[in-house]
């Protein structure tokens, strides 16, 4: 399977139905009886202004990603679950899936690329997942995962294009909620968030139909940042660089994705690997909290100036699994 630049995918899951801002209240539900609550943290900006900092980071499994993963897995019943799930990703998704398998009894296959951290690696490893490793650059992670579900029955549980993962990422928008209503006596007016794939985007504009929802992507892989511009779904461009964001290298959207994004009339935002690193070392300097460089994004932004904090501004820390080397490299730079 060769696949030398990244593209549109070729097939996307077919859910069997669109996600809505009731299955994100249910979704939240279900995860507010199970985990705590993640700190919301403000923080003052070089130039004043206050952010307050949702600090996924500190999920059981470093990132926002166990929402979607339990609100997918839990939902399934005892004939799906026999049948076990396929998943891709980089790692973050990968282990939410897997902490969720485990606790579920369900067994769980995780297509992941070669050169993801090797701390995200290990994690899902420990937590009982198999993993079928690709070439991010030369195969379809899609075609390996739809070959799986093909030839074991298993079901596809996909990082961002899926309802019931859209729903459950958008639950940190309705936790976000009521953490600023009390912490600060009113709703967020924007939140601003890492985006790869747009699960977690379009799950916040679910959840917080009245607040503006900015998607922030690295430079190049700005698929969603072009596809909301242009008005349809493109990938990233052919050959792109390398970026630290791992999380965030996805080739293209889906259209379940898009379609509730270009709803709500979002535009993103690129940032650049200096501007990634920066915010790093404020969250890690400022709030104490290890932050991977894609769950950075959103505040690297917020740093970087190219979106204003109003007081009433949200960012999203979305993931702090980093390699130590690779964090403690950051810190000296």
């Amino acid at each position: 399977m060769t696949n030398p630049s990244p593209q549109v995918h070729p097939a996307s899951p077919s859910p069997e139905r669109a996600p809505t801002a009731a299955g994100v209240e249910r979704a939240q539900a279900k995860i507010a009886a199970l985990l705590p609550e993640t700190p919301l943290l403000p923080l003052d900006l070089p130039g004043g202004a206050t952010v307050w900092c949702k600090a996924e980071s500190l999920q059981p499994v470093g990132a926002f990603k166990i929402r979607g993963a339990w609100h997918r897995l839990s939902d399934m019943v005892e004939a799906e679950r026999t049948r076990g799930v396929v998943a891709v990703s980089s790692g973050n998704h990968a282990q939410g899936v897997a902490w969720a398998a485990r606790r579920l009894g369900i067994s769980a296959t995780i297509v992941m690329p070669r050169d993801a951290p090797a701390v995200k690696l290990q994690s899902t490893a420990a937590l009982g997942a198999q993993i079928v490793l690709y070439d991010r650059m030369r195969e379809s992670r899609d075609a390996i995962a739809a070959e799986l579900c093909a030839r074991t029955g298993a079901i596809l549980v996909h990082a961002y294009g899926d309802p019931w993962v859209i729903e459950g990422q958008g639950s940190a928008g309705m936790e976000l909620a009521v953490q600023m209503e009390r912490q600060s006596g009113g709703p967020p007016t924007r939140v601003v968030c890492p985006c790869g794939g747009g699960g977690l985007t379009a799950g916040l504009a679910l959840a917080l139909p009245d607040a503006q929802i900015v998607p922030v992507e690295p430079e190049h892989w700005d698929d969603v940042t072009r596809s909301l511009a242009l008005g349809r779904i493109v990938g990233v461009e052919p050959a792109p660089p390398s970026t630290a964001c791992d999380a965030l290298q996805t080739p293209a959207t889906f259209p379940i994705n898009f379609a509730v994004m270009q709803a709500r009339g979002l535009q993103g935002i690129t940032v650049t690997e200096a501007e990634v690193r920066a915010a790093q070392r404020l969250a890690f300097a400022r709030l104490r909290l290890v932050v991977e460089p894609g769950g950075a994004a959103g505040l690297a932004a917020l740093l970087a100036g190219k979106v204003s904090a109003d007081g009433r501004t949200a960012v999203i820390l979305s993931g702090g699994n980093v390699d130590p080397a690779s964090f403690a490299a950051v810190l000296a730079d």
